[in-house]
């Protein structure tokens, strides 16, 4: 099996000296992988124009259609799927760097460094603002047209977005101290998520886990429940039950045949799971798949 990347991204910026990049991402088919698992420190925007996605943040997954978006905050644990033919949306990456100024006044103290250092997070799902999806669909705009003194609309526009999520959408502040806490932990856990990644199939233990992380169980456990928002078990299960999902759409592989494929030697168990998870049951996805 091909060795998963390592779960934190590097991200390197094509102008040192404007840290902002903005990805194009298309994709031609349901059920594809748009990236895999994933964190950074950088702040990034993703947006729908057409189609629909399904991004998973940390523990939860939202289904996102044209005109809505996804804040993903530093150091959320990130993952996307196509769920159709035809999708195309925006990833706008930005460095925190962008956003300091030269002086420490109070925009930087209350605002600024907060939110470079993800100290103040965002909801992820935004779904109906009006003046934040305006923000981010001129700054894509004035990215892509580079008329001159596009940087300094660019940046214009990046501060009025955050001040619309800082407004309506801020949904947590974390301390220096909580936040530095929190990517010593993912730095800690990355070799258990990428483990996951490569042997989801498997018969995998907590213990088992908690040993790649050098923990002892119950550390372990309390660790990656608050770093997912689940439990060891149920995020094997999120894992496989989304692995599976593009099996059923796809192959003409049974559904027993990707029950046992993705980890689980319980047809009936697996059918009930998948309906907890997706709110169909496997034969009623295959079937609506089929159709289109």
């Amino acid at each position: 099996m091909e060795k998963s990347p390592v779960l934190r991204e590097e991200m390197d910026m094509p102008n040192p000296l404007f840290p902002i990049k903005i990805h194009h991402c298309r994709f031609r088919k349901t059920g594809v992988t748009t990236f895999p698992h994933h964190w950074h420190e950088h702040l990034e925007f993703l947006y729908v124009v057409e189609g629909e996605a399904r991004f998973s943040c940390n523990s939860e997954s939202y289904d996102v259609s044209p005109g809505e978006m996804i804040v993903v905050n530093s150091a959320d644990l990130h993952h996307g799927i196509s769920l159709s033919d035809q999708l195309f949306y925006y990833a706008v990456i930005v460095d925190p760097a962008l956003l300091h100024s030269r002086t420490v006044d109070a925009v930087e103290t209350k605002f600024t460094m907060p939110i470079a250092q993800g100290r103040i997070r965002f909801a992820n799902r935004i779904a109906d603002d009006p003046d934040v999806r305006e923000s981010l669909v001129a700054l894509i705009d004035e990215f892509n047209g580079r008329a001159y003194g596009y940087e300094l609309a660019v940046k214009a526009w990046l501060y009025r977005l955050l001040t619309g999520l800082l407004r309506r959408h801020a949904a947590v502040t974390l301390s220096p101290e909580q936040y530095s806490s929190r990517l010593r932990r993912l730095e800690r856990l990355d070799p258990v998520f990428r483990h996951i990644e490569e042997h989801y199939a498997d018969k995998i233990t907590v213990d088992e886990l908690a040993s790649i992380a050098r923990m002892s169980r119950f550390h372990f456990g309390r660790v990656f429940k608050e770093l997912t928002n689940r439990s060891v078990t149920d995020y094997l299960n999120f894992v496989r039950i989304n692995k599976s999902e593009y099996d059923l759409r796809h192959s003409e592989k049974t559904i027993t045949e990707i029950a046992l494929e993705n980890g689980f030697g319980d047809v009936y168990y697996y059918s009930r799971l998948f309906k907890s998870y997706k709110n169909v049951t496997p034969s009623s996805l295959r079937k609506g798949a089929d159709r289109q």
